[in-house]
């Protein structure tokens, strides 16, 4: 059967979560957008026509599942119920089939379906978004690397909260009435997100074509590291009002020189600029290379001075603040915190021996960024009958997982530190009461368990050496 080729209907941004009857709510996917062809054979198709089975050979599995149809969704790959986009930017990169396989194995997709464009060579496009939903739920059967994406009708406030909550990266609003509508932004499908941003310094320019051919394509964007260089982060070339071009072009002639701060990853014309402007960009994740996401210009900081412009505001500064404030990076070595640029797979975890005013160990875990890290007097338990105190201190940056050394008289936590373990950990569940997780280390291996002492103090934990 001949199937009909389709173009990804597209979303409007919406400034805000809003509740109507009207209207129905979906996770928003941080993927690769693919429509899916499948009948006796099957067509994986990105939004530029491109296609992508080669990629992901685990999504042969979609031809036991449907048949006949053509399907829109969203390709991710899922780790502890997070999406891991960096994993999936790896998994397109790769050129070996040998490794493909491999990667299919250790990181495989997920086909995230939330619509149905034709079935048994009958278009549905003209249909409402609710009859095609029931028309996909009778249509295709879940299975390992396919799955139909759930919806909540009317309660967009409350679920683009459960959905930051979680981690996602926002959500979906759909009109229930409306067609699909192949390759337009009609402002019936809306996305919503949660926006980070930074004040960037702007380093250069890419030359401008079409509409912009007598201003400008994209800024080039950096940040200044601990050592005080300029380290690229990434261009912007969206969210720029006429008035916003025309003025940055003016400021831009006195500002140009030939001296390139960085290299940068741009095959377009760049013009260099001596570093005076900064602006704030909207962006919603920083990639594991050090560069910003999706970013977007929300508008230029007159009131900061380049020098401001750190790449702590890329690594949770928030969240490092008491760790900062206890230290005078100027007598420890201790690392002050930027980009990590982590190689390698899994969440890493790390144990210090730390002879300080008294022996203990100090227990780190990575999430979200830092190493959240707890304090155990009597070091880590190596049996089922051994219960342990470890109790919560202040975030870590992700660089002292390698930290070794002398910590000088005088500042927090003087001693001398040195790995007692490390390696990576699997987490089972993360809540405010229970960590429970699995350690791959050199020394530990195995189930262990963190379970929070209300009753003793916010901060005071038990660990315990899980049974296998």
């Amino acid at each position: 059967m001949k199937l009909s080729t389709y173009k990804p209907m597209l979303a409007k941004e919406a400034d805000k979560p809003f509740t109507d009857k009207d209207w129905i709510f979906e996770v928003k996917w941080d993927g690769f957008r693919a429509i899916a062809y499948i009948d006796d054979e099957l067509s994986l198709r990105s939004r530029h026509n491109q296609e992508l089975l080669q990629s992901f050979p685990e999504f042969e599995e979609l031809k036991q599942l449907a048949r006949n149809v053509v399907l829109d969704g969203e390709i991710v790959i899922l780790d502890e119920g997070k999406v891991n986009f960096q994993a999936l930017l790896e998994r397109s990169r790769t050129a070996s089939p040998v490794r493909m396989e491999l990667q299919a194995a250790r990181s495989p997709a997920v086909y995230v379906v939330f619509d149905i464009l034709e079935k048994e060579g009958k278009p549905l496009v003209e249909l409402p978004l609710m009859e095609r939903k029931k028309i996909l739920e009778v249509s295709v059967k879940e299975g390992k690397h396919m799955l139909l994406t759930d919806y909540v009708e009317e309660k967009g406030e409350a679920y683009f909260k459960a959905a930051l909550d979680k981690g996602l990266e926002g959500i979906m609003a759909k009109k229930k009435d409306s067609p699909y509508e192949p390759s337009i932004r009609s402002g019936n499908w809306l996305k919503i997100k949660k926006l980070r941003s930074c004040d960037c310094v702007i380093f250069g320019y890419t030359k401008g074509t079409g509409a912009r051919g007598k201003t400008f394509g994209a800024l080039l964007l950096g940040l200044y590291n601990n050592e005080g260089k300029p380290v690229y982060v990434g261009k912007v070339g969206t969210g720029f009002s006429q008035d916003t071009l025309k003025a940055l072009s003016e400021a831009f002639q006195k500002l140009k020189t030939d001296a390139a701060p960085f290299s940068a990853d741009v095959s377009e014309e760049v013009t260099w600029l001596k570093p005076a402007l900064v602006c704030e960009v909207g962006y919603q994740v920083v990639t594991e290379d050090g560069r910003l996401r999706m970013p977007r210009f929300q508008r230029l900081r007159n009131d900061k001075s380049p020098s401001e412009c750190s790449v702590d505001q890329l690594n949770g500064d928030q969240t490092l603040k008491d760790y900062h404030s206890k230290r005078n990076f100027k007598t420890t070595k201790e690392p002050e915190g930027g980009i990590e640029k982590k190689k390698g797979d899994g969440k890493i975890f790390v144990i210090q021996e730390h002879h300080a005013r008294r022996l203990h160990y100090d227990f780190r875990l990575e999430r979200d960024g830092v190493l959240k890290s707890w304090a155990v007097p009597k070091g880590i338990p190596e049996s089922t009958n051994e219960k342990r105190l470890a109790v919560e201190t202040e975030d870590h940056p992700i660089e002292y997982a390698k930290f070794e050394g002398n910590i000088p008289e005088g500042q927090y936590g003087a001693g001398t530190v040195t790995i007692w373990d490390k390696g990576t950990y699997k987490t089972k569940v993360w809540d405010e009461k229970m960590i429970e997780f699995t350690l791959n280390g050199k020394r530990l291996r195995g189930r262990y368990v963190l379970v929070r002492l209300k009753r003793a103090g916010e901060k005071n934990w038990l660990m315990l050496k899980g049974k296998e």
